[in-house]
């Protein structure tokens, strides 16, 4: 294999798993997760730190463990309190896929977590990621992780010019890591890599000097590490233009819950215009499928952006009292009060109006 006599000519002192573990062991951050070989701990840390910085998803994963100290109450749990306890992560299918995972894990499993990264990619939303990280951190099977951090060190390390996602930039990199994961601690091991990842080897500009690996790296010494790794151009994000009529009777408001196979499924929003524009409060449309007569708009708001991976959600609220203010159903599921509102789960655009117009 290309990498075994690049091995053979570093001393096993020198190696990368020995230098990157002597890092690690000096540099790692007291995470809560890292206190626990227990798979369900850091299942439910990787799960919310998809797609999250530490420093955000650290007070989640305190929440939930509180919440839910064992896999059985997530899975007992009914999914609307999952989901008001993730609002503000994004992504809500990780947390759709975390109540479903659980109740398998705790339905077919008895409780227990599968022991092994074939068995554990099955579940619902358990990628090759993390099943290797909780297969190597829980039961210490030597299979190597790989996340964005793992890309940008071994990238720049190999100094792989392709793009990192190409089939042959892919294949290297798992080559290179399955030849040096230390198989008596390949948890350590694949956390010393994304830890490297994330405090020294940065993106845009690496902090080489204090970099245990730069006398071996290709990208260092070859003057091109902030240039690794090479990344296809990202699409433009499109825009989405959001026309919320707040429809308030008495002290209820009118919400619906978004069930299309679209962003914040399973999230409640008031009522939702969307168009190719946005509306002011002289210029509504004549809505004839509103659950009740309305009367005038007394609040129209300035333009709210809420930024999300792919879309630019651009959002204005109106808050219009109804005309009709008899026969309004709270058993419907559609009016609420504030303080019921507090309690559902909204995205975040949402509750940030909610929290600071309504409650």
């Amino acid at each position: 294999m290309e990498f075994k006599n690049k091995k053979s000519k570093i001393s096993l002192k020198n190696s990368f798993s020995n230098l990157i573990l002597s890092w690690f062991y000096k540099n790692l951050r007291n995470l809560p997760w890292r206190n626990s070989r227990n798979p369900y701990q850091i299942w439910l840390s990787e799960i919310i730190l998809q797609q999250t910085r530490v420093n955000q998803g650290l007070p989640y994963f305190e929440k939930f463990l509180n919440q839910y100290p064992h896999i059985e109450d997530l899975a007992a749990a009914p999914e609307e309190e999952i989901l008001r306890l993730w609002q503000g992560l994004g992504y809500y299918s990780r947390a759709r896929n975390l109540h479903k995972c659980s109740k398998i894990i705790t339905d077919k499993y008895q409780g227990y977590f599968p022991e092994h990264y074939s068995s554990l990619i099955e579940l619902p939303g358990i990628g090759p990621y993390t099943a290797a990280a909780i297969a190597s951190i829980a039961f210490d099977e030597p299979v190597p992780v790989i996340d964005g951090n793992v890309l940008r060190v071994c990238s720049r390390y190999l100094g792989i010019r392709e793009e990192i996602t190409s089939p042959s930039a892919s294949h290297k990199i798992r080559e290179f890591l399955n030849a040096e994961i230390d198989r008596n601690q390949p948890g350590n091991f694949n956390q010393a890599v994304m830890e490297l990842g994330a405090l020294v080897c940065k993106p845009g500009k690496p902090e080489c000097l204090l970099c245990p690996l730069h006398t071996n790296c290709v990208g260092y010494n070859s003057g091109i590490a902030s240039e690794l790794p090479v990344k296809k151009s990202k699409n433009e994000r499109k825009s989405r233009f959001f026309n919320y009529l707040i429809l308030k009777c008495g002290n209820s408001y009118y919400l619906q819950q978004r069930n299309r196979n679209d962003i914040w499924k399973g999230l409640y929003e008031f009522f939702l215009i969307e168009s190719d524009r946005l509306y002011s409060g002289n210029s509504l449309p004549d809505i004839k499928n509103l659950p009740v007569k309305i009367g005038n708009c007394i609040y129209e708001s300035e333009i709210n952006r809420h930024v999300l991976t792919h879309q630019n959600i651009i959002a204005k609220f109106f808050i219009i009292e109804c005309a009709q203010t008899e026969g309004i159903d709270q058993s419907d599921n559609v009016w609420f009060l504030p303080q019921q509102i507090e309690r559902l789960p909204k995205p975040i655009l949402i509750d940030r109006f909610f929290q600071e117009n309504l409650f």
